[in-house]
C-alpha cells in the first residue's frame, strides 16, 4: 500500500504561481511514476502531468510551458510548479503514484484545491 497527501494548493489570482507538493509514503517501488491529475468542476478528471524515477516526463497540452513537475527519488516527493495560471486551472488537484514507468495511477491522493480568480 502507498499513502500520498497533497500540500500547496489555494487561491490565487489570474498570472500567479502555485506550487504543489505531495508525498509518497508506504510500499514505495525504486521505479515508479507519479503524477498530477486534476478535476473541475462538472468536467472528468484530467491528466496534467506525469514523472518517471528516471526522470521522464509527460504533460497535457493545456499545462505546457506553464507547469513544471519534478521529483525528489530520495524522499518520495513529487512537485508541481504551475505558473502563468488561468482561471480555467482552478480544480482539485490530486497526486498520484504508479508501481512501474507505465503506470502512475494505482494510488492516489485526497486532493488539494486550487482556485484561480480575481
Amino acid at each position: 500500500q502507498v499513502q500520498l497527501v497533497e500540500s500547496g494548493g489555494g487561491v490565487v489570482q489570474p498570472g500567479g504561481s502555485l506550487r504543489l507538493s505531495c508525498r509518497a509514503t508506504g510500499s514505495i517501488f525504486s521505479i515508479n511514476s507519479m503524477g498530477w491529475y486534476r478535476q473541475a468542476p462538472g468536467k472528468e478528471r484530467e491528466l496534467v502531468a506525469v514523472i518517471t524515477s528516471g526522470g521522464n516526463t509527460h504533460y497535457a497540452d493545456s499545462v505546457k510551458g506553464r507547469f513544471t513537475i519534478s521529483r525528489d527519488n530520495a524522499k518520495n516527493t513529487v512537485d508541481l510548479q504551475m505558473n502563468s495560471l488561468k482561471p480555467e486551472d482552478t480544480a482539485v488537484y490530486y497526486c498520484t503514484y504508479g508501481s512501474s514507468e507505465y503506470r502512475w495511477d494505482d494510488y492516489w491522493g485526497p486532493g488539494t484545491q486550487v482556485a484561480v480568480s480575481s
